[in-house]
C-alpha cells in the first residue's frame, strides 16, 4: 500500500492558540465528514483528536473549535459500506447518541480509525491495515495517552462530569483567559472591530468592575452594528446576561458559546503584534 501524503498541519501560531484552548495533546489531525444526530447532513471540518476528545474546526486555520466530541466512553467503532468510491465511512457509538464519520480516502479511513481506538480502548488494535510507521506512531500515542490518564488519575475520578472538570481547570491553570482577551475600554474594543474586521469580530475585555467581563461583539446582518454583553463572575463560573442567562465553568468555554450559537459567524479576535490599540473613537454603542 503505496503512502500518501498526509494532510498539512496547521501553522505554528494557530496550533498555540488550540493548545491553549483545548490543554490536551494532539495525536492525529486531518479532515472529516461529521454528521451528528442534531445534523441534518454531513458537515466539513478539519478535525483534532487531542486526548479522548474530537475537536472540529471550520477550516484548518481556525482558532476556536464549533463542536467538540468526548469519546472517552466509546461502545464500538462499526464499519459501513460505502458507495463512494475511494472513500471510508464508519459510526461511532457513544452511549448517548451515534456519530457517523466519512473520510476523503481510504488510508486517512485506516489512519483515524487506528487513532480513535487507540486512545479509547488503551491498546493499537490488530486488525487496522497501516503501514509499519504508522503502526510505530501509535504505539507512541498509547503511551502518551496512558501516562495522561495517570496524570489526571491522581486525584480521584468519579465520574465522567468530574474529569472534564478537572481538564477545565487545567485550562485555566495553563491561561485564564481566551487569546481574545484585551485589557481595552468598550470604546477601545469597538475601534479594534472596526479597523480589523479579518482579526475578528469578538473580544473579551474587563467590565465596568475589575470581577466581572464583557464581550464585545461586530456583527454584519443589514449593517454591521456592535453589541455588548456581560459576562457575570459568580463563584467559580460565569453568567452570560441574556434574556435567558446561560452558565459555563470558564471563560474559554463562554467564547466557544458564542461560537457555537452563531454557527462561527463570531470569531475570536486574535490579535499577533503588540500595537497599542488605545485610541479615541466616536463610535456610539449602546449599554
Amino acid at each position: 500500500m503505496m503512502a500518501k501524503k498526509p494532510p498539512k498541519p496547521a501553522p505554528r501560531r494557530i496550533f498555540q492558540e488550540r493548545l491553549k484552548m483545548t490543554a490536551l495533546p494532539l495525536y492525529f489531525e486531518g479532515f472529516l465528514l461529521v454528521k451528528r444526530s442534531e445534523y441534518q447532513e454531513y458537515k466539513h471540518y478539519w478535525t483534532e483528536l487531542r486526548g479522548t476528545t474530537l475537536f472540529f474546526y471550520t477550516d484548518k486555520k481556525s482558532t476556536i473549535y464549533v463542536d467538540k466530541l468526548d469519546i472517552i466512553d466509546l461502545v464500538c467503532l462499526t464499519d459501513q459500506i460505502s458507495t463512494e468510491k475511494n472513500c471510508a465511512k464508519f459510526t461511532l457509538v457513544l452511549p448517548k447518541e451515534e456519530v457517523q464519520l466519512k473520510t476523503e480516502n481510504t488510508e486517512s479511513g485506516e489512519e483515524w480509525r487506528g487513532f480513535i481506538l487507540t486512545v479509547t480502548e488503551l491498546s493499537v488494535p490488530q486488525h487496522v491495515s497501516l503501514l509499519p510507521g504508522q503502526v510505530i506512531r501509535l504505539h507512541e500515542v498509547l503511551e502518551k495517552e496512558k501516562k495522561r490518564r495517570i496524570g489526571t488519575e491522581q486525584v480521584p475520578i468519579t465520574s465522567v462530569e468530574k474529569e472534564k472538570e478537572l481538564i477545565e481547570d487545567y485550562v485555566d491553570v495553563l491561561n485564564p483567559r481566551p487569546a481574545c482577551f484585551y485589557e481595552v475600554s468598550r470604546k477601545e474594543a469597538t475601534e479594534m472591530l472596526e479597523k480589523n474586521p479579518s482579526l475578528g469580530n469578538m473580544i473579551l475585555r474587563p467590565g465596568s468592575d475589575s470581577r466581572n467581563y464583557s464581550i464585545t461583539v461586530r456583527q454584519e446582518i443589514d449593517m454591521p452594528r456592535i453589541k455588548h454583553y456581560k459576562v457575570m463572575s459568580i463563584g467559580k463560573n460565569y453568567t452570560i446576561e441574556l434574556e435567558k442567562p446561560v452558565t459555563l465553568p470558564n471563560l474559554f468555554s463562554v467564547i466557544d458559546y458564542f461560537v457555537k450559537e452563531t454557527g462561527g459567524n463570531l470569531r475570536p479576535f486574535i490579535y499577533t503584534t503588540d500595537e497599542n490599540f488605545g485610541q479615541e473613537s466616536n463610535t456610539e454603542v449602546r449599554s
